[in-house]
């Protein structure tokens, strides 16, 4: 009789995490809402001002020096707004994602390689690091904002599979976005669309990575 389908594939042994929205929660309004009482302007704030698309450029690598004083030209109004932006970034980061670095210290606990590929700018890097011990469990963690890549473009997976030391079939990546995990799979890497914790428990059990 012929193997099942799943039996038949090539499991991976190393995973792979995003940080935003899948160890962490990231959300811009979490800061805003407490300069901003009136629902209306914070939307239309978060809309065009300090926006997450604006954000991303310093995730791929554009300082905070040319941005902020950029942006805060642009917006005088909002100068101050802008400034926290900077000096409270740690405010957009509510807590942890509920039930995921419970799956980390697991998965760290039965000898599975781990390692983090996240669309983060180098100088919020720096001020969440330290915050984060769980972080600790993981043996290499590429940063986009550190090497002026960022997904879902192909070049940051590609250097990730160099400095991991693991081809991509033997990985498993987990990202909340779908365009990320697109490229991803392109690239031959095992992929998870992350939802919850619970769902990537089942998922992680069934790819044989948690007893």
């Amino acid at each position: 009789m012929e193997a099942s389908l799943t039996a038949s594939i090539e499991q991976p042994t190393t995973v792979v995490f995003d940080v935003g929205r899948v160890l962490i929660q990231w959300d811009l309004r979490a800061l805003f809402c407490k300069l901003i009482d009136d629902d209306e302007e914070l939307d239309w704030f978060l809309a065009n001002v300090v926006t997450e698309e604006w954000h991303f450029q310093h995730d791929a690598g554009r300082p905070l020096d040319d941005m902020v004083p950029e942006r805060q030209a642009r917006f005088p109004d909002y100068a101050d707004h802008i400034a926290a932006y900077r000096t409270r970034f740690l405010e957009t980061i509510p807590g942890p994602v509920p039930g995921s670095a419970d799956l980390v210290e697991r998965l760290d606990a039965r000898g599975v390689p781990l390692f983090a590929i996240t669309n983060f700018g180098a100088e919020f890097w720096d001020m969440f690091r330290p915050t984060a011990p769980v972080m600790d469990l993981f043996r290499d963690i590429v940063v986009s904002g550190r090497e002026k890549l960022a997904k879902p473009g192909p070049e940051i997976f590609d250097l990730a599979a160099r400095r991991f030391a693991h081809a991509p079939q033997d990985m498993l990546f987990i990202d909340d976005n779908p365009d990320n995990i697109a490229t991803a799979k392109m690239l031959g890497w095992h992929t998870h669309i992350f939802r919850d914790a619970k769902a990537l428990a089942a998922d992680l059990t069934e790819r044989g990575l948690l007893g």
